[in-house]
């Protein structure tokens, strides 16, 4: 692990390896709470490889009923809306795509409550499975919120909010998309930084040496 200090994320739906690159490498990761909801980013997404190629998963949302579409609001406020049966969307579609994975099995007990209870609030999901995904990949990082909106980080803390993104992601010299076995690399070849459920499903416990 390298001597970084702190850094300061966004919250994340199974977040792409690049996210949890962050979470074991820094001392202390501050989780962004007070921002502004943005839409189609890895706050309610994640992306899987699927034999069809990369496939977006994607939480709907709903407001509070203080609030109207169109205005900012606070991701702590964000509710998790049940429009689409998505859960039942997602877990098939992880099912269907790593189903053949060496490790599905093996983690699909820990995994398929958070497609089975429901959670109101999207950022206490996220976190949810945040700590849940630690244990699974047996990283242990210093995680803490923010109590209020900054528009930069705090000296010496380095700020990814807005780098990782599933679209025109920001450059971050110190990651680097190290190959390693997919179930449809034969196919479309190696998919850089997916979420880390496809880490988790095709390398197991040796996920830990590729972040």
């Amino acid at each position: 692990m390298t001597q970084n200090k702190g850094v300061l994320l966004s919250s994340c739906y199974f977040g792409p390896v690049q996210w949890y690159q962050k979470l074991f490498r820094y001392e202390v990761v501050y989780i962004e709470r007070c921002e502004s909801f943005i839409k189609q980013t890895f706050r309610n997404r994640c992306v899987i490889a699927t034999t069809n190629g990369p496939q977006a998963l994607s939480i709907p949302v709903s407001y509070p009923p203080t609030e109207q579409e169109g205005e900012a609001h606070p991701l702590i406020h964000m509710r998790i809306s049940d429009h689409a049966n998505w859960r039942h969307v997602h877990w098939n579609a992880l099912q269907s795509a790593y189903g053949d994975s060496p490790f599905f099995d093996y983690y699909a007990d820990d995994l398929l409550p958070f497609f089975e209870k429901r959670w109101e609030n999207l950022f206490d999901f996220n976190m949810e499975i945040t700590y849940k995904m630690c244990e699974l990949l047996d990283i242990h990082p210093k995680i803490l919120f923010t109590e209020h909106y900054q528009q930069e980080a705090s000296s010496g803390c380095s700020d990814f909010r807005y780098a990782i993104r599933p679209k025109h992601p920001m450059p971050d010299p110190d990651f680097m998309a190290k190959p390693y076995y997919q179930v449809y690399q034969q196919k479309w070849g190696f998919q850089p930084n997916l979420s880390i459920l496809d880490l988790l499903f095709n390398m197991g416990n040796e996920s830990i040496l590729y972040l």
